[in-house]
């Protein structure tokens, strides 16, 4: 049990939330999204990675380019209440776990020529920071509490000691995107390509149990006691604690554990789109196939106890783990109401439920992701354009998929921003987006069958992002 907690806390690091979209997606690829959110109906080049097919559609003939950069912070927190943290009453602790990605780069080109558009893209579609966990996990302080515990008899308390444990981890998914676009008449459009996906992970850290000062000399006062309480003599007590205390050193020294593993995997993502484009009106469709990916171990260091070898099974050197990321529809639809004014809509669903996880944990869902976005863009005038977009996100969660080691929220998502016109080439866009979380609850996390006992984690998360475009038609 003890050892499985430190596999928490790796797989949480391992599942370092997406910035928005589903678990493995990254919707967020360009400025442009942050300040608006709906662009699946989008002509201009950020539509490379949002509405490819209406680049057959964009006015001006020749190359684009776009780079964005976007900084990314994120918390997630854990408020566990169990009477195991005093075993006499009931307390809460708090978790907290934070993850950063200070520059989240990416790059979209477009060449458009006749009725033809050529585009592609590299970016961070998936994961993209380093997470830090410097306190542990409620499953890890209550495995460590029940093993000290049951060590001592019983005497040893959750004062008396410290958990120490530290861990540090990263998670990129790099996206090479390539493909062409055919304007088949003056309404309809098409879009054929893939997306190549190269998984790079990692993580290292320790975890132990020491005893505070003074409490070894505590512990072997109150056996003392107990033995001799017991009917034995104060020798045979001796011997007894002495054993005793070479059990329960040996209990807590195997329980050490090391690691340092690095990750890779790589698979592909066909894609295929539709735009339809009547006066203001714009409708448009994208349809991402799941890619098929397996996750490889390259483990240099890995120590712990043998007791623990089938926890930690999935983490020695060479083992592949099913990471697929779920295949995704989007629709959208654009109305220009002024030459000014523009509004969107659009819908994702993300179908998670037939993309394979470790240990066959899509089963767990009660339904895919589901998406709803809404959007509007003003032109205050040919300089400045503002700009503001809602999301509301949807999964399909539930008590058996939620646990410490990974665990989401349903969110809403809102992104302000604009674009600034420096010439009919250059452009700027500058956006900032947020999720408000729903916050979950699971009941009776640790398994402690009382109705008496209150037993509960309650799952929580924050993310801000903040990003720029630099856009330039050659």
């Amino acid at each position: 049990m003890r050892k499985f907690s430190l596999i928490g806390i790796v797989m949480l690091i391992v599942s370092i939330p997406t910035l928005a979209g589903d678990y493995l997606t990254n919707t967020n690829q360009h400025a442009a999204f942050l300040r608006m959110l709906a662009r699946g109906a989008s002509i201009d080049v950020d539509g490379v990675y949002s509405n490819p097919a209406g680049l057959a559609f964009l006015p001006k003939e020749g190359f684009q380019v776009s780079l964005t950069i976007q900084s990314a912070y994120q918390t997630r927190n854990i408020a566990a209440t169990s009477p195991l943290w005093t075993m006499e009453g009931v307390t809460t602790r708090n978790y907290e776990g934070k993850a950063s990605a200070p520059v989240i780069p990416s790059i979209h080109a477009v060449y458009k020529n006749g009725n033809w558009a050529f585009s592609g893209s590299f970016a961070i579609t998936g994961g993209g920071g380093k997470a830090s966990f410097n306190t542990g996990l409620p499953m890890f302080d209550a495995a460590a509490i029940k093993l000290a515990t049951g060590a001592s008899g019983g005497l040893l308390k959750p004062t008396m000691y410290n958990i120490n444990s530290a861990m540090e981890g990263r998670q990129y998914i790099y996206g090479l995107q390539l493909g062409a676009s055919y304007k088949i008449n003056e309404y309809l459009a098409v879009f054929a390509g893939g997306r190549m996906n190269y998984f790079s992970g990692g993580y290292t850290g320790f975890l132990n149990v020491k005893l505070k000062d003074g409490v070894a000399e505590q512990l072997g006062a109150a056996m003392l006691q107990q033995y001799i309480q017991a009917g034995m003599s104060r020798e045979e007590a001796i011997v007894a604690v002495e054993k005793k205390s070479a059990e329960l050193y040996q209990t807590l020294g195997a329980s050490e554990i090391e690691l340092d593993c690095d990750q890779t995997g790589w698979g592909i993502t066909p894609i295929i789109g539709i735009d339809a484009m009547f006066g203001k009106l714009n409708l448009a469709a994208k349809y991402e196939f799941k890619a098929n990916m397996n996750i490889e171990n390259n483990t240099h260091n890995l120590q712990y106890p043998d007791a623990a070898d089938a926890f930690m099974q999935p983490f020695k050197h060479g083992v592949n783990t099913p990471n697929d990321i779920p295949s995704m529809l989007m629709l959208a639809a654009s109305y220009e109401f002024l030459p000014s004014l523009r509004a969107s809509v659009e819908y994702h669903f993300f179908d998670d439920k037939n993309a394979g996880m470790a240990d066959n944990k899509q089963k767990q869902l009660t339904h895919g992701t589901h998406e709803y976005l809404a959007g509007v863009e003003w032109d205050i005038n040919k300089l400045f354009t503002v700009s503001g977009g809602y999301q509301k996100t949807d999964y399909g969660l539930s008590d058996k998929f939620q646990t410490d080691t990974s665990f989401s929220c349903d969110s809403y998502s809102v992104g302000l921003g604009g674009r600034i016109n420096f010439s009919q080439a250059l452009s700027l866009d500058v956006a900032y987006f947020w999720n408000t979380y729903s916050d979950y609850t699971k009941n009776n996390s640790r398994g402690l069958a009382s109705e008496a006992v209150t037993d509960k984690d309650v799952y929580s998360r924050t993310n801000k992002v903040f990003g720029v475009s630099l856009n330039y038609k050659f």
